[in-house]
């Protein structure tokens, strides 16, 4: 039984990579846009390299958004390095890559990490993409390979399953200007 859950859970990651296209590198250190943090209350730690940052925090670069109750940033000797995002739900959003649509993910926990170039959505992760939705315990997303894998978890509110629903590539060549179904 297991074996089947892991073969499914790989089809299951591997479908929605190719359906769903994710965010496009997450918070981007490369870019020349500022990542700009602000909320109730701060805290740095120059000397460890920590920033904490509570109360309605939002964290904004070009147009990536993340809103949280609780933000800690980590920096070391290459510069930002790690963020820890948590809330009811901490919610994260950034235009697709091809510039249709919006990502749009919470969860309770969210981190992104530099080294890993990895963004992870933890306990009630949703992901939801012009129209296509991903849920899961834990969803991990490779932004560079562009993989996305997910777990179920023992949960007492939900089923402990990944749960996908991916829309139709196109209903719009399928109907007229009226809304009538065309023949083809």
């Amino acid at each position: 039984m297991k074996l089947v859950n892991n073969r499914f859970l790989t089809l299951l990651a591997v479908t929605l990579a190719l359906t769903v296209s994710g965010p496009a590198t997450a918070f981007n250190l490369d870019s020349d846009a500022p990542i700009t943090v602000s909320a109730d209350n701060a805290r740095l730690d120059d000397t460890k390299g920590i920033a904490t940052y509570t109360g309605d925090v939002q964290l904004v670069q070009g147009k990536t958004r993340l809103d949280a109750e609780r933000v800690v940033l980590y920096r070391d000797a290459n510069g930002l390095s790690r963020i820890e995002a948590s809330g009811q739900p901490a919610r994260y959003q950034q235009p697709t890559r091809d510039g249709e649509g919006e990502t749009d993910a919470r969860a309770l926990n969210i981190t992104w990490s530099a080294s890993e170039d990895q963004l992870t959505f933890e306990r009630d992760a949703i992901i939801e993409q012009n129209g296509n939705l991903f849920r899961g315990d834990v969803i991990h997303y490779d932004t560079v390979r562009r993989v996305v894998t997910a777990q179920g978890g023992d949960t007492n509110t939900g089923s402990g399953r990944v749960e996908m629903v991916i829309q139709p590539r196109s209903t719009k060549s399928k109907q007229g200007s009226d809304g009538s179904s065309q023949s083809q």
